[in-house]
């Protein structure tokens, strides 16, 4: 009877046990991960709550997005298409397409993925080009333009001319930040940061239990990337962010900047007095598309535009008469500014 008791006595004491490993691990706070690396020519940070790290994953989604919207690809999707090979396109690309359709048409053509050739023919594309002439621009503008591309009903790309061109790297990295989320999404991750490049999506609460951080730099000539001094910090969570500037992309020809932003209309870069554009939207793609277009625009335009839409904020920074930065807040912006 008593050998009973203290068998019953230690199964208890198990069952006790057991329960109290079983809830401490329920209980048990995941660590948060930070993966980092190279792709698309620059560098990707991945910050998430999680209990095991995902690099392997992450870097397989990006190969496998690297593979069909990336030029410099030479079997990518993107890459095909331009050499006007006769594919279906894949998710990825379908994606890109439909939603710069969209934005190509809201912004008049300020924002329009045919602007390859121009892009290459000023040295800032996937192709090096010479100088070019007034007549080698009119000719290139004859081949620019979203509304000479469409999707065929089988979803194949149909080009008014085979000489159009394909670039879809103004929005492609926003995007690949998006897919990169979905995938943390996925596993039920609910707390992460992803940047690419400084496109950024961010869901939850940061490492500190607070909204994340994100600085803005202020737009000073920086080819080599190296100049972190922030104009702005902006404290966010659920959404998407992206900025365009053209203070690391330029180069210099007889006294004259010459930056890599393209207006597809003119065929020329810009000359605004905008230095960068940033803007949140619900997802970094249309973000990245977004603050393109409005570093086309110029101040006037992209102001009158964000204003106009209260889907988006946007934050600019622009040189005055002066010289000196000043910048412009949508009414949505401000509440993100950190105090």
């Amino acid at each position: 009877m008593e050998k009973k008791v203290q068998r019953n006595f230690l199964w208890i004491a198990l069952l006790v046990l057991g329960t109290i490993w079983i809830l401490a691990r329920h209980n048990q706070v995941a660590p948060y991960q930070m993966d980092n690396g190279l792709i698309f020519g620059t560098v990707y940070k991945v910050t998430y709550q999680y209990d095991k790290d995902l690099k392997a994953d992450i870097e397989a989604e990006l190969k496998r997005f690297d593979g069909s919207l990336s030029p410099f690809n030479d079997t990518a999707t993107i890459t095909r298409i331009n050499r006007n090979e006769d594919i279906v396109p894949d998710t990825f690309f379908t994606n890109v397409f439909r939603r710069s359709m969209e934005i190509s048409k809201e912004t008049n053509g300020a924002f329009d993925i045919t602007v390859a050739p121009l892009a290459n023919a000023w040295g800032f594309g996937f192709k090096k080009g010479a100088f070019p002439d007034s007549m080698m621009i009119d000719s290139l503008l004859e081949i620019t333009g979203y509304n000479k591309v469409d999707l065929s009903p089988e979803g194949k790309v149909v080009k008014q001319d085979p000489r159009i061109m394909l670039s879809c790297s103004a929005v492609a990295k926003g995007y690949a930040v998006d897919v990169i989320a979905q995938l943390l999404e996925k596993k039920g991750i609910r707390n992460f940061m992803v940047d690419i490049g400084g496109e950024i999506v961010v869901r939850g609460e940061n490492p500190q239990k607070g909204l994340w951080r994100i600085g803005i730099n202020k737009p000073i000539d920086d080819s080599l990337s190296v100049n972190q001094e922030l104009q702005t910090v902006l404290q966010v969570t659920d959404l998407g962010m992206a900025t365009s500037g053209n203070y690391r992309n330029f180069y210099h020809k007889d006294g004259k900047k010459y930056a890599h932003t393209i207006d597809p209309r003119t065929g020329y870069p810009v000359q605004h007095n905008i230095l960068s554009a940033t803007v949140i939207a619900k997802d970094c793609m249309s973000a990245d598309a977004y603050a393109t277009a409005f570093m086309v625009m110029g101040l006037e335009e992209a102001e009158r535009f964000a204003d106009a839409h209260p889907d988006i904020d946007a934050c600019f920074i622009y040189s005055d008469e002066e010289g000196k930065f000043q910048t412009y807040l949508t009414k949505g912006m401000e509440r993100y500014i950190a105090k």
